[in-house]
């Protein structure tokens, strides 16, 4: 039965285990006592039982003190272990931490398990190996004063933690105003056509070298590694005018090349044909030169041969000397003695000309048509020099 119903309750206590006061007067239950019941089972707990004594006041003091030591130790184990969670910390193989102690640089900690102490200590931890980006676009005013469109992408990383914790208040929001000061310097001292064709690898070199000065100087902890330009445009107000004018430029590079090709295989024929006309000078004062010396050095040796005997080198020029006049005509009239006057025509252009004819029949109709008597022929005509000769002493 219910604990207030009449005979269910004859010891008079409430649910708290409590004695009622006056008998059966109702109530709600004492706090004080239900709060002092549960520290009693806290101490209990923990340690720190009762103080059993004579009297029953010396017992409640004792129980109290008790139970107030047990409430602290409690809050002071929540809290350290509270502490330890907050200072015990793991540093993977991709960072680093920075430790201050009382606001001065202590040490930097590498991977592992560490430990520090707030909050007397303060630690930074941050990726020192993953490369981080930053992407910046910009209306620019070129060096020959037109306004063109540069996206820029600059991939960079931290290389000095201490340098990027402490030197900078915000090392990356540096990097971006250097990283702006750095692309306007560069496209400010490049033509607009550098920026917009084939400049653009040299214009990410020059801003990478500067870009890294800037960020030396700071001394941010910041290493550039890579700044890559992509495609510069025009604004969209006149990008059809920049079309026509970079269309107009195709057409002259074409037209350039075109002439250079013409150029590359007129002037090397040209250059051979001078050559040929040199070679062909070289050749014909050679030539001339030493026939020259050739007839002076014969000359010299023929004044030698008709000092030794004047009247045989003298008739023997004067042969040569005719042999040579008449291999050069084609007509010769050959007279008798003084008291005749018999005339001699030798048709030697006709002989010439029936000698060619046969050997081209000769050389036309193979080896068996070659001359029918070429010693009969050599005869006559050994023969007809020597009657010149005669006729002619």
């Amino acid at each position: 039965m219910a604990w207030n119903e009449p005979g269910g309750n004859s010891n008079n206590q409430d649910p708290w285990g409590g004695k009622r006061k006056g008998g059966d007067r109702k109530g709600p239950p004492d706090l004080d006592e239900a709060f002092r019941k549960l520290q009693e089972s806290l101490n209990g707990l923990f340690g720190g039982g009762k103080k059993r004594s004579g009297d029953g006041g010396g017992s409640g003091g004792g129980s109290s003190k008790g139970g107030g030591l047990g409430l602290l130790g409690i809050g002071l184990v929540v809290l350290l272990a509270i502490w330890l969670y907050n200072a015990i910390y793991v540093v993977d193989e991709q960072e680093q931490a920075v430790v201050l102690r009382f606001g001065k640089y202590y040490e930097t900690v590498g991977p592992g398990l560490n430990i520090y102490f707030p909050p007397f200590d303060r630690k930074y931890l941050e990726n020192v190996t993953r490369e981080r980006a930053y992407s910046k676009q910009g209306q620019m005013l070129t060096e020959d004063e037109n306004i063109v469109e540069v996206p820029l992408t600059v991939q960079y990383k931290i290389t000095n933690l201490q340098d990027f914790v402490l030197n900078v208040d915000q090392p990356e929001v540096s990097l971006q105003h250097a990283t702006e000061s750095a692309l306007r310097h560069v496209v400010g001292s490049t033509a607009m056509d550098q920026v917009l064709t084939e400049g653009r690898e040299l214009m990410a070199s020059e801003i990478k070298e500067r870009l890294q000065r800037f960020l030396d100087t700071y001394r941010t902890g910041i290493t550039v590694t890579q700044v890559n330009v992509q495609s510069a445009a025009a604004p969209r107000e006149v990008q059809e005018a920049f079309d026509d004018v970079i269309r107009a430029r195709e057409d002259e590079q074409r037209s350039r090349n075109q002439a250079e090709t013409y150029a590359n295989g007129v002037i090397p024929e040209a250059r051979g044909q001078a050559q040929r006309i040199v070679e062909d000078a070289n050749g014909y004062r050679d030539e001339v030169v030493s026939r020259a010396k050739g007839e002076a050095d014969r000359f010299t040796k023929l004044v030698a041969e008709y000092r030794k005997a004047p009247e045989v080198t003298r008739e023997r020029l004067y042969l040569d000397t005719m042999q040579e006049v008449f291999s050069n005509t084609s007509k010769v009239l050959v007279t008798g003695d003084k008291g005749q006057n018999n005339l001699l025509y030798l048709p030697l252009d006709k002989m010439i000309d029936s000698s060619r004819n046969g050997s081209n029949s000769s050389t036309a109709g193979g080896a068996a048509a070659a001359p029918a008597d070429p010693g009969s022929r050599a005869a006559d005509m050994q023969q007809q020099r020597d009657t010149r000769t005669r006729e002619t002493r």
